[in-house]
């Protein structure tokens, strides 16, 4: 099969699965009673009306709907994205002393206060994405918000990169974790790849030259900083001086930050530096590989100290693998990644896909079976990841 027909088939499939599952499973999540979305619906597809809500996924919800507004045009997807847009910040937002809230409860009422730097980056990206499709100027200057009191809080003048989180006034905080299963470390990969898309999105919309210098900075960061030059894997913790803390390889991460790199790079229009990143992007590539399977499929993880992998085929690793194989396809022209990209969403429709109740599951388990443990909807199952493949995919075959 040619290229040209490979891409129209993908490009059809991809967004008949956007248009005909996840959004419509991502509309019924509305909670009509309480406001805003539906905190949580379990692995069995049971939703829980009074689950906790969390800010990392309604701000997703919110870029989600805003961005496939942008990409197929349904007017309808306005009203879930104003929906997200006005909760976030009548809810979330504190009115004091700035910033989100990370937990509310079912009525909306903190329980979290914690300011994580992770999350209001993930404002950012949201409430950008919202100005960039309607224009909004409230969340535009929310999103400007957002950002100067993580350089004013969190950004480290001294050894460079951001304090990974702080008490609800933006005091010190003793736990810093993101998730039970992170290091209590004070600079994270994770919350810096978060702050690199974030202000890559913020700065599509505000051409605000110390914004520019910051995601240059952030670039070079992960450039010279968070990437192993010997093995081009990221390293994951660090303490406030970049020294590495548990090395582990996160073969998702991998993927998924060398096309955000590139996109990064490619906004600044600084040409010198996105050739740098471009020379760097297929080692990137190559480094995650090695959690590459012979089903298409990408791993979770590998523990270098006791040499134990993690064979979990986590839903969001799945489509920044798809994403990523296609970038190095679209701007290194290799036909062998565009095979890969198309492996990674054929297992992603046999396996990953719920076809009976819609949207993905979390993972599929080593044993090949699906996990119907963990949420379809909650704290960290949300529709960006996948919702993101769908859409940079159509846009991206387009563009070819």
């Amino acid at each position: 099969m040619q290229h040209k027909e490979l891409l129209i088939n993908l490009r059809n499939e991809v967004t008949d699965h956007l248009v005909n599952n996840l959004i419509p499973y991502w509309r019924a999540t509305t909670d009509e009673k309480n406001g805003g979305f539906i905190g949580q619906i379990t692995g069995e597809n049971i939703p829980v009306e009074t689950a906790d809500k969390g800010i990392i996924l309604n701000a997703r919800i919110l870029w989600s709907f805003s961005a496939s507004y942008r990409i197929i045009k349904d007017k309808n997807l306005l009203n879930y994205a104003q929906r997200a847009k006005e909760y976030l910040i009548n809810y979330f937002w504190d009115k004091k002393n700035g910033g989100f809230y990370w937990t509310l409860d079912y009525k909306g009422n903190p329980i979290d206060t914690k300011k994580q730097i992770y999350a209001q980056g993930f404002g950012i990206y949201a409430l950008s994405e919202y100005y960039k499709v309607t224009g909004d100027t409230e969340a535009l200057i929310y999103a400007c918000k957002l950002y100067s009191l993580i350089e004013e809080h969190s950004f480290d003048p001294l050894y460079n990169g951001y304090i990974e989180a702080f008490t609800k006034e933006w005091g010190e905080i003793e736990d810093m974790r993101l998730s039970d299963k992170d290091e209590n470390e004070k600079k994270t990969m994770n919350t810096h790849l978060h702050l690199l898309e974030s202000y890559t999105n913020l700065y599509k919309v505000w051409k605000d030259k110390g914004l520019l210098s910051k995601l240059k900075g952030l670039i070079e960061l992960f450039l010279y900083t968070i990437i192993d030059t010997k093995t081009f894997h990221l390293g994951l913790f660090f303490d406030e001086q970049w020294n590495p803390s548990k090395k582990i390889f996160s073969f998702g991460h991998d993927i998924e930050a060398s096309w955000l790199l590139y996109e990064a790079a490619s906004a600044t229009n600084d040409m010198l530096l996105l050739d740098k990143v471009s020379q760097s992007v297929p080692y990137i590539v190559s480094a995650a590989e090695e959690g590459l399977q012979n089903d298409g499929s990408l791993i979770y993880e590998y523990n270098v100290t006791n040499g134990l992998f993690d064979k979990e085929r986590h839903w969001w690793v799945q489509a920044e693998m798809v994403i990523g194989y296609f970038n190095l396809y679209q701007y290194w022209h290799l036909s062998d990644a565009l095979n890969k990209a198309i492996s990674g969403w054929n297992y992603i429709k046999s396996h990953l896909i719920d076809p009976d109740q819609g949207e993905w599951f979390w993972s599929i388990k080593e044993n090949g079976l699906p996990n119907r443990h963990d949420d379809k909807v909650g704290l960290w199952k949300c529709p960006y990841h996948n919702m993101r493949m769908c859409l940079e995919l159509i846009e991206r075959c387009r563009n070819i």
